[in-house]
């Protein structure tokens, strides 16, 4: 598993988008116990410390230890450093598993052997995501441009997984169809840089060109931006459910 994320560990726990409060009831109607879950590429425990508010234990992994250090520290939490594709836990003991924003890293493969493995039987599996946010026409049109045309090729091949919404990966398990939901929120500009700042198609381009490619950007995303303190900002929320 590639990990692009340590560099920018500080500034992914501070504007990383956080998931709704809706889109974990809805997983937690499924699960039928709360003993024990998982919690796979952790990053800074975002997912962590909501489950760990449901079940009595939470186990979150990451191979980041950057990221483990930026997450939460609660006595009901587990964090160590492991890939998706080995865990150091028994078999049949966890009643959810959830991965969120990082299965495209993975060794599809290994890690569903492990979540086949770890998971009760009836256990739960949440792969979660999020595409590329929604603001305006306006700054949706220059996101647009630093995405493609001057990231492009500097993105890794396994985005193409989020931008094929998740529906492309394989999932060998007794699929349930979720609804469908969104994050939603209210950023100023400086939020939009900060999570823009995160992309790790940025950070590649930064080492292989030693420059921020927002210095070309910065003026065009404060004039599509205008005067506005806040911006409404949405992500579509990509989720597949099995057991």
């Amino acid at each position: 598993m590639k990990d692009n994320f340590s560099t920018q560990a500080a500034e992914y726990a501070i504007y990383r988008p956080t998931y709704p409060q809706e889109m974990f009831d809805y997983l937690l109607s499924l699960t039928d116990g709360r003993t024990a879950a998982w919690d796979c590429a952790t990053g800074n425990g975002q997912v962590a410390r909501v489950l760990a508010q449901h079940f009595e234990n939470v186990y979150a992994t990451d191979i980041s230890e950057k990221q483990i250090s930026q997450a939460l520290k609660l006595p009901n939490i587990v964090y160590n450093v492991e890939p998706a594709e080995k865990v150091s836990v028994a078999d049949n003991c966890f009643d959810l598993v959830t991965v969120a924003q990082a299965i495209h890293w993975f060794n599809f493969d290994g890690f569903y052997n492990e979540v086949k493995r770890t998971l009760k039987p009836n256990g739960l599996l949440a792969v979660i995501g999020y595409g590329l946010m929604h603001i305006d026409k306006k700054v949706d049109r220059a996101i647009h441009k630093l995405y493609e045309d001057i990231l492009g090729k500097y993105w890794d091949s396994e985005r193409r997984y989020i931008e094929e919404g998740y529906k492309t990966i394989p999932f060998p398990f007794d699929e349930i169809v979720a609804p469908h939901f969104a994050i939603k929120t209210s950023w100023n500009f400086n939020q939009l840089i900060g999570y823009l700042n995160t992309w790790s198609a940025l950070q590649h381009y930064k080492k292989a060109n030693e420059r921020n490619p927002l210095e070309y950007m910065l003026t065009e995303l404060k004039e599509a931006w205008g005067d506005d303190a806040e911006k409404d900002v949405r992500f579509p929320i990509l989720l597949r459910v099995g057991r």
